[in-house]
């Protein structure tokens, strides 16, 4: 069974903690976070589970982060679920809403992950990635040009 998740992703300034800290915005996970069209293939996944029978799976969001999370840090299937429980950022990078002591799943769902996502939706997955970061750098360069120019246009007018 699968429960669509509707709800939009925990902004960085809202994620609890239970020191009453804050994440940094320029974390390599909260980055990272940012750049991934989480929803865009959370269908897809969905498409796998049926509404009525079995358990609720776990989000696409949390079964992709985690394989993310265990292959760029090479952990084993039960490291990673130990990392995850004790690292914040790595808690919102799977779509937490606040920091848990506790493990969000059991290492063995991992081998069940491996199985339900694909390797064509992981590319897909990179590409959109890449297109993110490409159209979020070149945004921002149109907006120094910008800058540039009302700067430029402003001493003009002096």
């Amino acid at each position: 069974m699968y429960r669509k998740m509707e709800t939009l992703p925990t902004p960085i300034e809202k994620f609890k903690l239970p020191f009453q800290g804050q994440l940094a915005e320029d974390n390599r996970w909260v980055i990272m976070a940012n750049l991934i069209p989480w929803s865009e293939f959370e269908d897809q996944y969905a498409k796998q589970f049926t509404i009525e029978i079995g358990a609720p799976a776990k989000s696409f969001r949390i079964a992709i982060g985690a394989l993310i999370i265990k292959e760029r840090l090479g952990l084993s299937d039960r490291e990673t679920v130990e990392q995850i429980r004790e690292n914040p950022y790595l808690q919102y990078f799977i779509g937490l809403n606040s920091y848990s002591n506790k493990a969000p799943f059991e290492a063995s769902m991992l081998v069940h992950f491996r199985q339900r996502i694909d390797i064509e939706l992981v590319n897909r997955m990179n590409r959109s990635m890449v297109n993110n970061h490409e159209n979020k750098i070149s945004e921002e360069e149109t907006e120094k040009k910008l800058l540039v120019l009302k700067r430029e246009k402003k001493k003009i007018d002096e």
